[in-house]
C-alpha cells in the first residue's frame, strides 16, 4: 500500500474536526487499561503521541515503544514522550521485539485490509505476554450506513466491521470485549489468555 503522511502540524485539529467524539475515544483507550499493571506497553501508529501519553498518565511507570512510518509525526511526539522509544515503522513490518503486556493503538489499522488486520492481529497476540492486553480503537464499517459519520477516503482508509474484526481477533487467539461504541467508532480490548 503507497505510504500517506498526514501533515503533523494540521493533524490535531484535523481529527478533532473530523472525527466526532475523538476525545472521549482517547479516554476510552485509557479506561481500557485500568487494572492492568502496564510494564512494557507498545503503541502502533503512534502519530503526535496523544493516546501514548494518556495512557502514560495512568501508567508513569511503564516502559513505551511507539511505532509509526511517519517521522516527522514522531518527531512531534518526542517532546510529549520524552522516555519513550520512538520508532519509525510500518505496520506491516515485523513488530518490535516484545513481549508486551499493553499494546495499543488508536485511528490506524483501519488503514489495513482485511488480510493486513487479520495478520497484524496474530503478530499482536504472539507478541503479548500471558495475561496481556490489545486495545484497539478506531473507525468500523457500521452495520447501520447511517453510523457511518467519520470521513474516510477509499484510497488510504479500508474500514472493517466489528464483527470480523472480533473474529480475526478471536482466531489470533485473543479473548475479546467491545468497552465503548459510538456510530463508526469502536474500542475493544483483546486478552491473551493466561497459559
Amino acid at each position: 500500500m503507497e505510504q500517506f503522511h498526514f501533515d503533523p502540524q494540521t493533524y490535531l485539529a484535523m481529527v478533532l474536526a473530523e472525527v466526532p467524539c475523538y476525545e472521549r475515544l482517547q479516554d476510552e483507550v485509557a479506561a481500557a487499561t485500568a487494572g492492568m499493571r502496564a510494564i512494557w506497553v507498545l503503541d502502533l501508529g503512534a502519530g503526535t503521541g496523544e493516546t501514548s501519553r494518556r495512557v502514560l498518565a495512568a501508567h508513569p511507570t511503564a516502559a513505551l515503544v511507539a511505532l509509526d512510518e511517519s517521522p516527522a509525526m514522531l518527531d512531534r511526539a518526542r517532546p510529549r514522550l520524552p522516555h519513550a522509544d520512538l520508532r519509525v515503522g510500518r505496520l506491516e513490518d515485523p513488530l518490535p521485539a516484545g513481549p508486551f503486556n499493553l499494546v495499543i493503538s488508536a485511528l490506524a489499522v483501519h488503514h489495513l485490509d482485511a488480510a493486513g488486520k487479520a495478520d497484524l492481529f496474530r503478530r499482536v497476540a504472539a507478541a503479548l505476554t500471558p495475561g496481556g492486553r490489545f486495545v484497539l480503537a478506531d473507525v468500523i464499517l457500521p452495520d447501520d450506513p447511517q453510523d457511518a459519520v467519520t470521513p474516510v477516503n477509499s484510497a488510504h482508509d479500508r474500514p472493517s466491521r466489528l464483527s470480523d474484526q472480533l473474529t480475526w481477533l478471536h482466531q489470533a487467539g485473543l479473548a475479546t470485549t467491545v468497552t465503548w461504541q459510538h456510530h463508526d467508532l469502536a474500542v475493544l480490548t483483546a486478552d491473551r489468555p493466561h497459559r
